[in-house]
């Protein structure tokens, strides 16, 4: 028993699991918290307790990563609080006025004033308002202690709501680190078989696609790894950009040796480069040194593929000692600090 407790234990704090299976987390993390909110509202019997159940589902959104669960958890409280306001302010004025067509065009101009404001910068907190406003208002109908109530279930339910967000949260600096790793790893793959040539175009045109397609979650995720690891977002931009260049440097290389058949000049250090790197991302130690990658090009006759090779391999050297600065100054990307 003893045995079995300790390795429900370790998944539940590794890291790693944690990414490879984030979706099942996410799941259970939603599902436990419902159950927290039925059991809540039904054990102390609070009228229309089923809105604090509805509110957990719309308050826990997404999944989402350690460095911005407190912009959000802010960001979710405000949104709660002023919908819940404007909603009880609703029923009291039809209450006091008994005009169910001015309720009516009050809750579609206020919901569209919020609808404007989802759209752009604190479009999270509109948005959240606009859905509050409805559950505690809903058309008017309700009389004030429906309305209180109601409220209250809003707050219970999205207290239900942030205390589970922080639970077993996904750490977005770890995702940064095997996402990134996982490119350079396929980068090397795109290197490995221009040495070979590809079959034909399309092939080639697949392969830089895959790239593209990795690259592009990395830079969602600068700001909430920059939050949790204290590094400036400047730095994984830089990242970032050098790792768009390397890219474009191996679509330019193998574009050239596929329609001119040329396969001369690569430099072996190139795929040593990119694994050892990769090897770092994934096993949180500090990358080596930054090796010279270029040196076998150097020697060669100029042409088009040497200087494109010298601009991978400078690239790359680059890259390594970024990755080895933020190591030194910042202590990333050591596993250990998550």
């Amino acid at each position: 028993m003893l045995a079995i407790l300790r390795k429900t234990t370790d998944a539940l704090f590794d890291t790693n699991r944690r990414f490879r299976q984030a979706r099942l987390f996410h799941a259970t993390r939603v599902a436990l918290a419902l159950l927290a909110s039925i059991a809540l509202t039904t054990g102390i019997d609070i009228p229309h307790g089923e809105w604090a159940t509805i509110t957990v589902l719309v308050v826990i959104g997404g999944l989402q990563h350690h460095g911005n669960i407190r912009r959000r958890a802010a960001e979710r409280g405000i949104g709660t609080l002023i919908g819940a306001l404007i909603g009880l302010a609703l029923i009291v004025q039809q209450s006091f006025f008994g005009q169910p067509l001015l309720t009516y065009a009050l809750l579609a101009l206020i919901c569209g004033y919020c609808a404007y404001h989802a759209i752009g910068t604190g479009g999270y907190i509109a948005l959240l308002a606009a859905i509050t406003v409805v559950i505690t208002a809903g058309h008017g109908e309700q009389n004030i202690a429906d309305a209180f109530w109601r409220t209250a279930d809003v707050f219970i339910g999205t207290a239900i709501a942030l205390v589970f967000s922080f639970a077993l949260p996904a750490y977005a600096s770890y995702s940064w680190r095997i996402r990134l790793a996982g490119l350079l790893r396929a980068s090397m793959a795109v290197h490995t078989r221009m040495q070979h040539g590809f079959a034909d175009a399309a092939e080639l045109r697949a392969a830089m696609v895959d790239l593209g397609v990795k690259l592009i979650p990395l830079r969602g995720l600068i700001p909430s790894v920059a939050k949790e690891t204290g590094v400036p977002a400047a730095e994984f931009e830089e990242i970032q950009h050098g790792a768009r260049v390397c890219i474009s440097a191996l679509e330019l290389m193998a574009t050239m040796e596929f329609e001119g058949g040329l396969r001369e000049g690569d430099d072996p250090g190139i795929d040593a480069a990119l694994l050892a790197m990769a090897d770092a991302l994934e096993t949180g130690q500090a990358p080596l040194p930054a090796s010279a990658p270029g040196a076998a090009v150097a020697e060669l006759e100029p042409g088009p593929l040497p200087i494109m090779a010298r601009q991978l391999a400078g690239e790359l050297a680059s890259l390594r000692a970024r990755l080895d600065r933020l190591s030194r100054e910042y202590g990333f990307p050591y596993a250990a600090r998550l």
